[in-house]
């Protein structure tokens, strides 16, 4: 009561609750109200203010408790902010600062507004500096570089959380700050990804919002927001950050609610017409930037493989690119899903060596051969020798690509087992075993650096590992 009448002293304006319906409030008599300025209830709820009719205001609360009609509410003056700081990392924090997970919170943070307009074009540098996210197909074919917005899409259970932990615990584990945000997660899931990030021990660099089920509307709603400001203040720090949010689809449909309930004109899917706009702008405060870097990797579900639902293709027109969890590779037991064939990097492959570049698009040529002679052999058809070669060098990438859940496997090492797998000296197998022999051999690791380093071409890589066949052999499964 001493905060709102604080408030109610400062603005001099007393509004009053009109009507109440999930977490939206309408508020008559704040003449003075501004779209995304925080009120305070007499009650002690907090709420934002969303849109303003000519009689009264909506306004969004963060509480699970609603106030009640014909309560007092008061102006802020200031727009919702939270406490930002190297003290965050360790924690899962609720949208408002709140810890949830981890120890409290000590020393003086610094408060940052969560809704902020995206950095122009002039702040922006071209993308030239790789992301190695540690999964050897992703890293090959689809290839992400620091600052880029990479969709990742597929349907429910096909391992995408599983690569979004990959690729955070190998960036971690580099040293890059990393920032989670967990949307309408179940509460055992939001305690299994902080357990990994603690038992893996990379804690320290990772920093997670996270919300539930059992979280308000808004408070889901704003935990993206929250997941950006975060990022952006390590950005400002000088330091590269990677931002997951995992999902944006489950973001929609809360904002989706939100929209309804407010009785806003519904469009395609019962969605606001505002949406793109509202994630657009949210994602295009990411990119790479003249003191550091913040990469986006934002999740979307799709439904029985259907990518062009309207979320998913609004996702893709505002990303630079999209990895594609495919359900039908998921089934056939292809760890990870991915489908090289409908995935896209718009601008990862500037960031690649034109060593590497050449390995993806050997992958591909090979990979699409095999398709099309599996295709072929459907028919009954009689192989001939270079047909049967074919399918034995496919089934063989896809063995290479076949990664325990629990393997990164270094860029280095994946051009070694590449060059061993085309000379024909590996079958691809026993990847898993492979990364443990390279983390256990650091001779062979500075020697494969140094001889890696001289090569320029697949010919080059070919002629290297069969004149310095036992070093590589040292790392072979």
């Amino acid at each position: 009561m001493n905060k709102f009448q604080n408030y109610l002293d400062l603005t001099s304006e007393i509004g009053r609750v009109e009507e109440v319906s999930s977490s939206l409030a309408k508020i008559s008599g704040l003449p003075g109200a501004r779209i995304t300025e925080t009120v305070v209830f007499e009650s002690g709820e907090m709420g934002q203010i969303i849109s303003i009719k000519p009689t009264e205001c909506e306004v969004l609360v963060f509480d699970l408790t609603m106030p009640r009609v014909g309560s007092q509410a008061a102006r802020t003056g200031e727009y919702l902010s939270i406490p930002v700081g190297d003290q965050l990392l360790g924690k899962a924090i609720d949208p408002i600062g709140k810890v949830v997970l981890g120890d409290p919170i000590e020393g003086e943070m610094e408060h940052r507004p969560i809704d902020v307009q995206p950095l122009g074009i002039i702040h922006r540098r071209k993308i030239d500096r790789p992301l190695v996210t540690g999964v050897t197909l992703v890293d090959s074919l689809v290839p992400l570089g620091k600052g880029q917005r990479e969709l990742i899409l597929g349907d429910r259970k096909t391992g995408k959380s599983q690569f979004l932990r990959k690729a955070i615990l190998w960036q971690a584990q580099q040293g890059m700050v990393c920032v989670y945000a967990a949307i309408g997660k179940k509460k055992t899931e939001i305690k299994e990804s902080f357990n990994y990030f603690i038992q893996n021990g990379v804690a320290k660099n990772v920093a997670m919002v996270a919300t539930g089920s059992y979280n308000s509307c808004a408070q889901i709603y704003l935990t993206p927001y929250t997941a950006m400001t975060i990022a952006e203040y390590f950005k400002d720090q000088g330091r590269d950050v990677l931002l997951v949010m995992d999902d944006m689809t489950t973001h929609a449909k809360y904002y989706r609610e939100m929209s309804l309930i407010s009785r806003k004109f519904p469009g395609r899917d019962s969605y606001p017409g505002d949406v793109f706009h509202a994630h657009s702008k949210l994602l295009e405060r990411a990119g790479n930037f003249a003191n550091a870097s913040i990469t986006c990797l934002a999740a979307a579900e799709s439904v029985q493989g259907d990518i062009a639902g309207y979320i998913q293709t609004n996702l893709m027109s505002m990303t630079d690119g999209h990895v594609f969890f495919d359900a039908e590779y998921f089934f056939r037991g292809r760890r990870p899903a991915v489908n090289p064939f409908l995935s896209v990097t718009r601008v990862g492959r500037q960031t690649q060596t034109p060593l590497q570049k050449e390995i993806s698009h050997k992958l591909i040529t090979m990979l699409s051969d095999y398709e099309n002679t599996l295709r072929f052999q459907k028919f009954g058809a009689e192989l001939g020798e270079n047909s049967r070669d074919v399918l034995i060098m496919g089934e063989n990438i896809l063995q290479f690509f076949n990664q325990p859940i629990s393997s990164q496997v270094p860029m280095d090492l994946q051009i070694s087992l590449f060059g061993l797998l085309i000379t024909k000296n590996w079958h691809g197998k026993g990847v898993g075993q492979a990364v443990e022999k390279y983390n256990q051999n650091p001779s062979a690791r500075v020697e494969i650096a140094k001889l890696l380093s001289q090569t320029k071409t697949v010919d080059d890589l070919v002629r290297n590992v069969l004149a310095n066949l036992n070093i590589f052999r040292a790392v072979m499964p």
